[in-house]
């Protein structure tokens, strides 16, 4: 089998280890800068929650069913390919979504000047403040720039305008550091009666107008503006659904690619019993990403006013992630994938279905990578909006996504020692603790670095949170269910805690701030923490098989002239590969 060129074992690697590469670079592109582009498409945070919520959910459980049918079908390659040649269109019909106010020349590249104002296109629908009885310098003090500009280039929300840094979260009902521009809408009859903070979030665009004297002339202007307004909600509408469709469409095409793909090598290497290299090919994928994370926000920072004039700036995310993902397609040409063998059914993940329903210990452990999943969501939603608020480039929010990855890497070394000091349950422990902190300290952000600091925490609460979980979830598993039971933790559990984190987040976003969502979430972090800890010395401890014994006992029965130490050399390994 060796000498077969299709088992290579050093060339196997070796693209393996390109190809995470690539795809860390190309997922650095968009990934962590998604939220932040639906911000600049206008909308608010609660839309953005129910969009991040679907796309959690498809990646939770399409991916996996895709990997299903790819192996049934001995289709893997043609899948790896497909996903990263769909992947690279479908980046393509998300550039397409218009935003809630598209003016063309928005933004200035003058080095003197970061915006010129321009004039609002016929029939495009601006903010307007809408009074019952003020007067026309007030309303004229107060306008909003032309169709809701922001000086960094950023399309504003219909009905908000960016707020001081003093002021940010001030009001509910609209993404974090922006205000009002129109006056609390009133109901229609009964002046006074303001409406509800849900209907101020989801009818940004929309004030409904009081009751104006003064005559017809007053009221034709109050029905014009209630038409704009109309258009405005009617846009935010469009918008929203146009971003769902394109959302949905690249994720069902992207989701397939990572699980395809580590099946494959797993495979492959399993085959010429070489599986033990596999564990060293995780650090590809996060150097990948700290690498192309800092790059792009560089070359977007250089580029921005060479390659275009109009639209959201993050559009350039998406043409760099379709130029790494035409590499990384060129890349999956040589990939490791084995000829398959006759398939045959398996129920391994029934049978870790079964497994965890009867494990109280898995039951604890799948809520908690649960809770940690929603928790986890909130940071990467609006983690970028916070900062944004503050001050912060993207090239900083760069920076602090790469911090995070570094650390886990330079911990990893430890990886073993950390395990054993601090047992399991004790990392995971720690694990949640750094993460109630980190969400704690997000709450209290102060300037436009202050988020650099917290990063490095991320090598516990991501990295050795991660690595307590799987050591658990391999200790607890029976024969041939730790990868499907791995796989069901980190896909559909993880996944979907992510899912539902991103829905509840912005509605808290929208009915309180951000800062009280981190909060929240530090919370109830601290008390599951304090519950997980003190359940576990009440769960039943489970039995493992010792196979060494097993195997003593059978050849004491074929031979019983084998006396000595020669028949312990298996306890003796595991005893130094326990030590170790």
């Amino acid at each position: 089998m060796s000498a077969n060129p299709q088992w290579d074992i050093s060339r196997a690697l070796g693209v393996a280890k390109l190809f995470h590469l690539v795809c860390g670079v190309r997922d650095a592109c968009v990934t962590p800068f998604l939220t932040l582009y639906l911000r600049q498409l206008g909308l608010a945070a609660p839309w953005v929650g129910i969009l991040m919520g679907t796309k959690h959910l498809i990646a939770a459980f399409w991916g996996p069913f895709c990997a299903f049918l790819a192996k049934s079908y001995q289709k893997r390659r043609v899948l790896l390919m497909g996903s990263l040649l769909g992947s690279v269109g479908a980046s393509m019909v998300m550039v397409l979504v218009p935003p809630l106010h598209e003016v063309p020349g928005y933004r200035s590249c003058n080095a003197s000047d970061g915006a010129t104002p321009t004039a609002l296109p016929p029939g495009a629908a601006g903010t307007v403040t809408v009074t019952s009885a003020q007067p026309a310098s007030s309303h004229a003090a107060g306008a909003p720039s032309p169709a809701g500009e922001s000086r960094s280039g950023m399309v504003e929300p219909a009905g908000f305008k960016k707020a001081p840094a003093r002021t940010v979260h001030a009001l509910a009902g609209g993404p974090p550091g922006y205000t009002r521009t129109t006056s609390p809408a009133l109901h229609p009859v009964t002046a006074g009666v303001k409406a509800t903070p849900g209907e101020g979030a989801f009818n940004s665009g929309r004030t409904v107008l009081p009751l104006l004297a003064g005559g017809p002339a007053n009221f034709s202007a109050a029905q014009g503006n209630a038409q704009g307004l109309d258009l405005s909600l009617e846009g935010l509408h469009w918008t929203f659904l146009l971003s769902l469709g394109s959302l949905v469409f690249w994720e069902l095409l992207t989701a397939p690619l990572e699980q395809v793909a580590d099946d494959s090598l797993y495979e492959y290497l399993d085959f010429v019993d070489a599986t033990d290299r596999y564990r060293s090919l995780w650090i590809w994928r996060p150097l990948g990403m700290s690498a192309g994370v800092c790059g792009v926000t560089a070359l977007v920072g250089q580029l921005e006013c060479v390659l275009m004039t109009n639209g959201p700036r993050g559009v350039l995310h998406f043409y760099g992630y379709s130029l790494v993902g035409t590499l990384a397609l060129l890349v999956s040409v040589s990939f490791p994938v084995p000829i398959c063998r006759r398939w045959e059914p398996s129920y391994k993940t029934v049978k870790a279905l079964s497994l965890m329903g009867g494990a109280p210990r898995l039951i604890v452990l799948a809520l908690t990578v649960f809770l940690v999943g929603a928790a986890t969501s909130a940071v990467q939603n609006f983690l970028f909006w916070h900062m944004e608020d503050h001050g912060s480039g993207e090239l900083v929010m760069g920076f602090s996504v790469a911090l995070g990855s570094l650390g886990e890497i330079l911990l990893h070394p430890f990886k073993a020692t950390l395990l054993r000091k601090l047992s399991r349950v004790g990392t995971v422990g720690l694990g949640l603790g750094c993460l109630a902190a980190q969400l704690l300290y997000y709450s209290f952000l102060w300037s436009w670095w202050s988020v650099l600091p917290a990063q490095i925490l991320n090598a516990i609460s991501s990295g050795a949170l991660w690595w307590a979980v799987k050591a658990s979830v391999e200790d607890l598993a029976t024969p041939g269910t730790a990868r499907s039971l791995g796989a069901m933790f980190q896909g559909h559990i993880s996944g979907g805690g992510c899912s539902l984190g991103s829905v509840v987040g912005g509605f808290v976003v929208m009915s309180f701030s951000l800062a009280v969502l981190y909060q929240a979430c530090c919370v109830v972090l601290l008390l599951w923490l304090a519950l997980f800890l003190s359940i576990q010395p009440r769960l039943p401890q489970e039995q493992k098989i010792n196979y060494s014994k097993l195997l003593v006992m059978e050849a004491s029965d074929t031979s019983d002239s084998e006396q000595g130490t020669e028949r312990d050399w298996l306890v003796k390994a595991m005893r130094e590969e326990d030590s170790e």
